[in-house]
């Protein structure tokens, strides 16, 4: 509480019919979920820890449109709601570094262009001039037993510079046969895997990254179907977070994006979204 007292909010009463409480000194009124991501909510508790619930323990991710038909709400409620569940999730990560062993790899997403109906109208959607400028990589470093960082850039031959800034000295990276990462060896010792001869050899492979861009790809094709360049980081580390969290019990999922909410300040990008302003 921000109070004028100099013994600070010693004491408070509660609000009954607004389900807040109020500063006997300072007079401010506020509510569990003040000072939180969650704050300034107008959805009831009950619905708020549904929501968490089955945001937390949808494995591959789940739909506003879904979310709201399953809690009640309007779809932007939802889509809101989830967005700030997705930013202090990636909290959890924010400012790490990855070391040990690391697999690292890149997966293209979105920038698709439909086919033409007719034959003689369709275009060669590979060419440079007939791209849509919404094509994201999704560059992950996984650590070998340990967590999943995630970054979104233009092309995957920046993940170079990217595992510069965030791998620890002394970091193994493990890769592809992608030519961008022969720089690589030049600050760490790095093992490779040519995928056209095999996809696992002499304990060398990038499987567990691959498996955690397939949790993404199923995320976005089968519960969101599309996913804007602008957002497509928070996704990213929704999926990144529940693939280091899969073994984890369904109930101690939802208590940690609970706790994870709650810790979490005010968000700058989504309070007061659809009142198209960014404090609240």
């Amino acid at each position: 509480m921000r109070c004028g007292n100099q013994d600070g909010c010693v004491e408070s009463y509660r609000i009954t019919t607004r389900r807040q409480f109020k500063c006997r000194a300072c007079h401010r009124q506020y509510s569990p979920t003040s000072g939180t991501i969650l704050s300034n909510r107008k959805m009831s508790y009950v619905d708020l820890l549904a929501a968490i619930c089955i945001f937390g323990n949808a494995v591959k991710g789940v739909s506003s449109l879904q979310l709201a038909r399953d809690i009640g709400c309007h779809p932007k409620s939802a889509w809101v709601l989830a967005h700030k569940l997705r930013q202090a999730l990636a909290s959890e990560a924010d400012g790490r570094t990855v070391s040990g062993e690391v697999e690292v790899d890149g997966s293209y997403v979105g920038g698709s262009i439909r086919p033409a109906n007719l034959k003689e109208n369709r275009i060669d959607r590979r060419l440079a001039q007939h791209q849509t400028g919404k094509r994201r990589v999704v560059v992950a470093f996984r650590e070998r037993a340990g967590r999943t960082v995630t970054l979104v850039v233009r092309n995957e031959a920046e993940g170079v510079a990217l595992a510069n800034r965030i791998a620890a000295e002394n970091t193994t990276l493990i890769a592809d046969e992608a030519s961008h990462w022969d720089a690589l060896s030049h600050r760490f010792q790095i093992q490779r895997i040519n995928h056209s001869e095999a996809y696992s050899m002499d304990g060398i492979s990038t499987n567990q990254v691959e498996s955690y861009f397939a949790r993404l790809r199923r995320m976005i094709r089968g519960q969101h179907h599309w996913v804007s360049p602008q957002h497509l980081h928070q996704y990213a580390r929704e999926a990144a977070w529940k693939e280091d969290h899969r073994r984890l019990s369904n109930g101690t999922i939802a208590n940690r994006v609970l706790g994870l909410a709650l810790a979490h300040p005010v968000s700058d990008t989504w309070s007061g979204r659809w009142q198209r302003a960014n404090h609240v």
